[in-house]
């Protein structure tokens, strides 16, 4: 499965198949993202663009871990800590602290959630601003560029309500020091003018809760991570809080899916409640135009598998990058960026969002020379592991 992405050529048309595919092998072909505009710029006022589609693969897991939340993920997080799947422990501290809060007429002290991206950071927001009956501002660590946005956002909370910055770690340093009285005192400093003009006025801020969400708690300066009053790091689901994630969005969305069928969709989710959704929304389309809108497993396995969606949960990047680092670097070790040049993908991308799964399966390891395939990895791609001297392949 794949975007659809329009190429251009330049070129004499004729109005034939036959000329349009020499053209098409003679000249310079590359991608476009506007075509109307190609056509009124081009260099040659002459000769027509010709424009033709292709089919480009994309990498599902990345995209639906870096994506925005759509409506249709809005729509199936769970409102209070009951329907709240997984994560007990966190949920239990945090649940203690929502009524001694209320017992104490308080407000909530200041939270940081940091976990891989799609566990549910946000969502666990949103349920504690529910569960104190108050409001709650959303934002993100990049778009906070000024003191003046900071200040814009505080001034408008009331009493207790919530302020949760998504990508914290994210947040520029000067920002940091104008946001540390704020968490500490309430209070806020903002400069205006520059130079010997240059003045200071106090802002006196209503008591607030400020919850931050992190993928990178490493990342986070020290002066900000001690201002939490709780810091709770949310870990991978099992197949069964997932399957019960599953049939629960199932109902939401109308479709009929039996706990097999739940169970086969859990089991490809990589631990990720928003992977869990989004192929649950495909196996959703596929069951209801050739399957009667019911899912079973059979069903669920055929959908997936049209995905290329393994049952292992890999998609067709973490297949290329296990191809590369056994047939191109004999199974390491190999430096992160070497290994994302060789599959056309950021390293970036590789270290968030493909490598911890990878690693928490024991498919590769991360050592000091660079990545390692394990036993698992040869197994996967139908191959005998390598027996190395001095290390854990035995030898």
């Amino acid at each position: 499965m794949g975007p659809y992405r329009t190429y251009a050529t330049h070129g004499t048309y004729t109005g034939s198949r036959e000329h349009t595919r020499s053209t098409t092998r003679r000249r310079h072909v590359r991608p476009i993202r506007n075509p109307q505009s190609e056509i009124r710029n081009s260099e040659f006022p002459l000769a027509p663009v010709l424009l033709f589609t292709l089919r480009v693969p994309e990498n599902f897991i990345s995209k639906t871990l870096d994506a925005p939340p759509t409506p249709f993920d809005i729509s199936l997080r769970p409102p209070m800590f009951n329907e709240f799947a997984g994560q007990e422990k966190v949920c239990q501290r945090l649940e203690l602290m929502v009524l001694a809060a209320q017992q104490r007429g308080d407000v909530l002290e200041h939270i940081l959630l940091s976990g891989p991206p799609g566990l549910g950071k946000t969502t666990l927001a949103y349920i504690l601003a529910h569960a104190m009956g108050v409001n709650i501002k959303n934002t993100s660590g990049p778009t906070i560029e000024k003191a003046g946005d900071l200040a814009g956002l505080l001034t408008a909370l009331e009493r207790g309500d919530v302020l949760f910055i998504d990508e914290i770690h994210r947040l520029q340093p000067a920002i940091e020091e104008y946001l540390y009285p704020a968490m500490e005192d309430y209070k806020l400093d903002i400069i205006i003018d520059q130079g010997p003009n240059a003045r200071s006025i106090p802002l006196n801020l209503p008591r607030f809760t400020l919850i931050g969400a992190t993928t990178r708690a490493g990342m986070l300066s020290a002066p900000l991570r001690t201002r939490f009053g709780m810091n709770c790091r949310l870990d991978y689901y099992t197949a069964e809080e997932l399957q019960k994630i599953v049939l629960r969005s199932a109902g939401l969305i109308g479709l009929q899916i039996d706990d097999a069928g739940a169970h086969e969709v859990a089991a490809r989710s990589r631990g990720t409640p928003r992977i869990a959704n989004s192929l649950l929304r495909w196996v959703r389309d596929y069951a209801q135009v050739r399957a009667d809108n019911h899912a079973t497993r059979d069903v669920a396995d055929q959908a997936l598998t049209m995905l290329d969606i393994d049952r292992d949960g890999f998609d067709e990047m973490d297949k290329r990058l296990l191809e590369a680092l056994i047939h191109k670097f004999e199974g390491g070790p190999v430096g992160i960026n070497s290994l994302a040049v060789s599959i056309g993908d950021d390293p970036g991308t590789l270290e968030d969002v493909h490598e911890p799964y990878l690693i928490m399966q024991g498919y590769i390891k991360r050592t000091p020379q660079g990545r390692v395939a394990l036993p698992a990895a040869y197994r996967k791609l139908g191959m005998e592991a390598p027996k190395r001297e001095g290390d854990l392949f035995g030898g």
